[in-house]
């Protein structure tokens, strides 16, 4: 607790001093102006440079085709970075290459950031991740799940804070699968509103019928949002709020938040084009209006470098230049698979073989399967946004584009040039 409060009295002070010249990030906050990304040699950290090559001259032609507007990717390992390259333009009509400033909308990448938050509150005894919801949001009490035929049934089950933090809750995205009964239903009910509260949100998702039994099947959806929700009850504040006390202000995340300054505006990277989603339109809307709704599954924005001050604290088990977020054994517990073969095999848009799904993100559980070695801790975002941290290879990456239809191509990608690049695992 005692941390806690240092560390938010210490991000009041760097509110207030960050634009001051000569100004000295206080103890218990890493420094906004030191940057996190340190350049190594590549060789020396175990790539081959000519492959790396090949991961430079795929963009390069990705950009040439217009496959993408721009892209801009990190790779490292040991704490230093072997690869870093803008390509292309941050967008449509803009000149400026993307780098490790601009800013990107992460969507999903949020879902670890608010995971590392509520963590911080496990460590506090503020939450439990065995607690049934209802414990923090009473209207989860008493639950319904969708049967086959349109009709619904009380849940058997509660469901648990960890269910939300596993998406092995019940609840779905929609648009995942926009024609299904279910998915209309929770279209009529409310879930793709944004013009109210996080906890009149929570309140509304209460009401929708669960697509299983908590802890039965895993489902990409809603869980992190409600997750956000739980947070706000567990910490007393709301969730922007929380996620910056907790966790980016620490870590010197000075340009990640739920909205930026409008005098940001122009460094934020575009798609080639709009790209409507069922229900929710164009995603891609102005992130330097605050939000009415603060989404824990996908509101964030963010830069490559401050994204890797997250990636590289999770790498190191909790800690950034000496600014501890969570316990090593915290950190261990958010890498370990939540899910049953029985489980992912019930489930729709699961990562794929070889993987598993820990607290708020991905996890590798057969690295003879899965490129990353494992244990590997991932997540990505819609607009193809995405992070790892491998502990077995001690390698991070960071990879930022905005554009939906490309984002599973690149994961692809992605595993293929760096693991083909990494030849001194």
């Amino acid at each position: 607790m005692i941390r806690r409060i240092f560390a938010a009295a210490a991000m009041a002070a760097l509110a207030l001093g960050a634009a001051t010249p000569g100004f000295a990030a206080p103890k218990g906050v890493a420094d906004p102006k030191v940057s996190s990304i340190v350049p190594g040699d590549p060789v020396a950290l175990g790539f081959d440079p000519a492959k790396l090559k090949v991961a430079e001259e795929g963009l390069k032609a990705d950009v040439a085709a217009g496959k993408l507007a721009g892209a801009y990717l990190l790779i490292g390992r040991h704490g230093k970075v072997a690869f870093q390259e803008g390509f292309g333009v941050q967008g449509p009509g803009q000149t400026a290459v993307p780098n490790d400033k601009t800013i990107f909308r992460v969507f999903s990448m949020t879902k670890p950031i608010v995971a590392v938050t509520a963590m911080t509150l496990v460590e506090e005894g503020k939450l439990d991740l065995d607690a049934p919801v209802s414990n923090y949001l009473p209207e989860y009490a008493n639950l319904v799940v969708w049967q086959a035929d349109g009709t619904t049934k009380p849940a058997t089950r509660p469901m648990l804070v960890r269910n939300l933090m596993s998406h092995t809750s019940g609840l779905i995205y929609g648009f995942i699968q926009p024609t299904s009964a279910l998915a209309k239903a929770w279209d009529a009910g409310g879930e793709n509103r944004d013009d109210i509260k996080l906890r009149d949100y929570a309140k509304i998702v209460a009401k929708l019928p669960l697509r299983t039994e908590p802890g039965t099947a895993w489902y990409y959806g809603r869980s992190i949002d409600i997750l956000g929700a739980v947070v706000e009850v567990a910490s007393g504040k709301t969730l922007d709020v929380a996620v910056k006390e907790r966790v980016t202000g620490p870590l010197g995340m000075t340009e990640t938040g739920f909205w930026q300054p409008a005098d940001r505006k122009a460094r934020f990277a575009e798609p080639l084009a709009a790209s409507n989603l069922p229900g929710l339109g164009n995603p891609f809307f102005d992130y330097t209006k605050k939000p009415v709704l603060f989404s824990g599954g996908g509101g964030i924005s963010s830069t490559a470098e401050d994204y890797l001050r997250f990636a590289l604290m999770l790498q190191n088990n909790g800690e950034y230049k000496g600014v501890r977020i969570l316990k090593p054994e915290s950190v261990a517990k958010m890498r370990v698979d939540q899910t049953t073969p029985a489980i992912r095999g019930a489930g729709v848009f699961f990562p794929g073989p070889g993987m598993g799904f820990g607290l708020g993100g991905s996890v590798v559980i057969d690295d003879k399967q899965a490129r990353p070695g494992n244990g590997t801790y991932s997540w990505w975002g819609i607009a193809g946004t995405e992070f790892w941290v491998d502990p077995k290879n001690d390698l991070f990456m960071v990879f930022m584009i905005q554009n939906r239809e490309r984002a599973m191509e690149y994961q692809r990608k992605n595993r293929a040039w760096i693991y083909d690049a990494l030849v001194k695992p």
